[in-house]
């Protein structure tokens, strides 16, 4: 080996001297880059002795990701201001009017379509199932491309730029993004520290995933609760002050760009309200909120029961199945152009103030006036609302929207496009607080039951606790509670909102029901066991001992230099469990392959055959599982321990050994099953 390793180095040397003048050619300006090296290295060392380099990453993710967003904002802005001003100038032309509205979105949506598939099939969909795949140990790389992240950014402009016909968000779109740019910082950071990390489940992307909803909508705290509650099955402690500090940059930049572009006079709650502080809500209130938090509950659960039906009809039906797979752009024009003529101002879209845009229509349901109440007489002038600009009731515009909404948000999420669905379904909740506080305003506006004294209702109130309850039990989360503080700056009804979210969710999880994203999850057959755990009964009592199959790598602790490597060169694990003897199997521990290696040269220079116990140090197993316990129980052990091996032993007889390689294929076989 040292006579191969010497003719190496002379070969090398050779080599070098043959061409000194072609090495030189290509390296001009040595001196000066020599300088800008040295230069770099202090400044490095400089950043270093500040702190560690990886917090310089995640303010640059925090940074860029808020970037990304306002150019979406900025860019769907613009396509949507080009759409209203060409519907504006063919006013009196009703025919052309209604080709401007509809075949506008259904072409932004058929080129969204046909371009996200033919350059990267991985970019259609929300993406956060996928996110939380990898963040669970599995590896997804062709979710975390470059390709993927370009064609995801443009066709998720071309699906918001359909505007609220659509009805689609961009949450889950982004928290992919941001994803994709922590993967890429990540690859950055180890570079630069010259290490190797491991990939999956790392630090980066979780913290990633807490700046993709902070740089949505400028909320870092709701932010890393959703992280926490919806991308990891368990979120560690030491992830808590990355993701703050990074979704505090993202928020502020997201926060200064908003001001430096001209939309408002200081950093501020993205949507502007204006509730009484004096007073924000009666006490016996607290039942009306919670009366709302069992409608939003129950409306949930008849939303995620169509959602799961029109997956599995996606799945099962010959129509659906060739028109995903064949013909992606012209189904998603054909759909748009549907939805579009239903939202037609001049048909049924004027019961249903589809003029508005998404942001639009939040703004005008958290409006604090009572629309319905008998103060606002003639001698108050409001400003029109689209809400009853036919002339029609607010109850009626109301009740018609979340009816026409409920049905065509499910079918709008067939759609092969990138796409978000929680924005949706925060703006559909607010409407059904909306309809109640409504309603509650105008029967304790006539003072017949409390008397006169009741007269002042707030039901912005209402459809901010509705928009937060219902999202949050269609994801089962909590976090739309925070986010809807944080979007309003209304900490005075964090009471009555978290109370109706509770309720809601309590609702919603009943019967072991899937969310939103479990459904997802589950009809893309990707092995995030929460997701199977709650679509079959089963999975959580199936014992380890029935899947994990046989042990056939161990050593004795009196084995020698022969049986040592052999186990080295049949086993690729880093821990390789040792036994007492091979007929007893009673379990001492675990040896490290490097120290198996040293044994080998050690016996291999001093040419004696000695045992591994009187070389190696043989480490106690802190963890030990029994045949017993559930998969579920070794994946949250297994989380916990990180990337460990977790041994099975059976009264002190060793069984096996768990890893994530092995754990990940007996989630792929539950999945199959399911």
């Amino acid at each position: 080996m040292k006579s191969n390793f010497q003719e190496q180095e002379n070969q090398l040397e050779t080599s070098h001297n043959k061409t000194p003048l072609l090495l030189d050619q290509w390296k001009p300006c040595r001196g000066a880059r020599a300088i800008i090296k040295e230069w770099l290295l202090k400044l490095r060392l400089c950043l270093g002795a500040v702190c560690g380099i990886e917090w310089y990453c995640y303010a640059l993710l925090g940074i860029l990701t808020a970037i990304l967003s306002f150019l979406m904002d900025f860019s769907v802005n613009k396509l949507l201001g080009a759409h209203q001003w060409l519907y504006m100038k063919l006013e009196g032309n009703i025919l052309l009017q209604f080709l401007c509205w509809t075949l506008y979105p259904a072409c932004l949506c058929a080129f969204g379509s046909t371009f996200s598939n033919q350059m990267c099939p991985f970019s259609t969909g929300s993406g956060i199932p996928e996110v939380r795949t990898m963040l669970a140990g599995f590896e997804l790389p062709h979710y975390l491309s470059l390709t993927n992240m370009f064609t995801k950014f443009l066709g998720l402009i071309s699906t918001l730029a359909a505007g609220s016909t659509v009805f689609l968000g961009k949450v889950g779109p982004f928290v992919h993004l941001s994803t994709m740019v922590g993967a890429y910082l990540e690859n950055l950071f180890t570079l630069i520290q010259g290490s190797k990390k491991e990939r999956a489940a790392t630090e980066m992307l979780v913290v990633a995933a807490a700046v993709g909803v902070a740089s949505c909508f400028g909320a870092p705290i709701s932010g890393v609760l959703f992280s926490v509650e919806v991308m990891c099955s368990h979120f560690a402690v030491r992830h808590y002050c990355p993701c703050f500090f990074s979704a505090a940059c993202g928020a502020l930049t997201f926060h200064l760009f908003t001001l430096w572009s001209g939309d408002g006079e200081t950093v501020q709650a993205l949507f502007k309200t204006n509730f009484p502080t004096a007073l924000p809500f009666y006490p016996l209130e607290i039942l009306l909120f919670a009366l709302l938090g069992l409608l939003c509950g129950a409306l949930s659960c008849c939303y995620l029961f169509c959602h799961r039906w029109i997956l599995h009809v996606t799945k099962t039906n010959r129509v659906f199945i060739k028109m995903l797979t064949e013909e992606k752009g012209l189904y998603s024009a054909l759909v748009v152009f549907f939805l579009a003529s239903l939202t037609f101002p001049y048909s049924a879209g004027q019961y249903m103030a589809s003029k508005y845009t998404t942001k639009q229509l939040l703004s005008s349901l958290l409006d604090s006036r009572q629309w319905s109440s008998q103060v606002y007489n003639a001698t108050v002038q409001l400003e029109p609302l689209e809400w009853n600009s036919s002339g029609t009731s607010v109850f009626l515009s109301l009740a018609f929207f979340l009816f026409m909404k409920m049905w065509m948000l499910v079918l709008a999420c067939t759609l092969p496009v990138p796409a978000g669905y929680f924005m949706p379904v925060f703006v559909y909740g607010a409407a059904i607080g909306r309809l109640l506080g409504e309603g509650v305003a105008y029967v304790f506006s006539t003072g017949v039951i409390f008397g006169p004294q009741w007269a002042s209702f707030n039901p912005g109130g209402y459809a901010l606790a509705g928009a937060a309850a219902y999202s949050g039990a269609v994801t089962h989360t909590l976090s739309p509670v925070l986010l809807a503080v944080e979007l309003t700056g209304q900490f005075s009804h964090a009471v009555p909102i978290l109370l109706c979210a509770l309720v809601a969710n309590a609702i919603a999880r009943s019967g072991n029901r899937p969310s939103f994203y479990d459904a997802l999850s589950i009809s893309k057959r990707l092995p995030h066991l929460p997701s199977l755990a709650k679509a079959s009964s089963q999975l959580p009592s199936t014992p380890l001992g029935q899947v994990l199959g046989v042990n056939s790598v161990w050593l004795q602790k009196a084995a020698g230099p022969k049986e040592v490597k052999h186990a080295i060169s049949t086993c690729t694990e880093e821990q390789i469990p040792v036994v007492d003897t091979n007929e007893s199997q009673i379990l001492l521990g675990f040896v490290l392959r490097s120290e198996l290696l040293m044994f080998l040269r050690h016996c291999l220079n001093q040419s004696l055959e000695e045992h591994l116990d009187e070389v190696c140090c043989i480490h106690p197993s802190k963890v030990l599982l029994s045949p017993q316990n559930t998969v579920e129980e070794a994946h949250s052990m297994l989380s916990l321990a990180g990337g460990q091996t977790l041994f099975v032993a059976d009264k002190g007889r060793l069984v096996g050994h768990i890893t994530w390689p092995k754990l990940k294929l007996i989630i792929e076989g539950l999945a199959k099953e399911i």
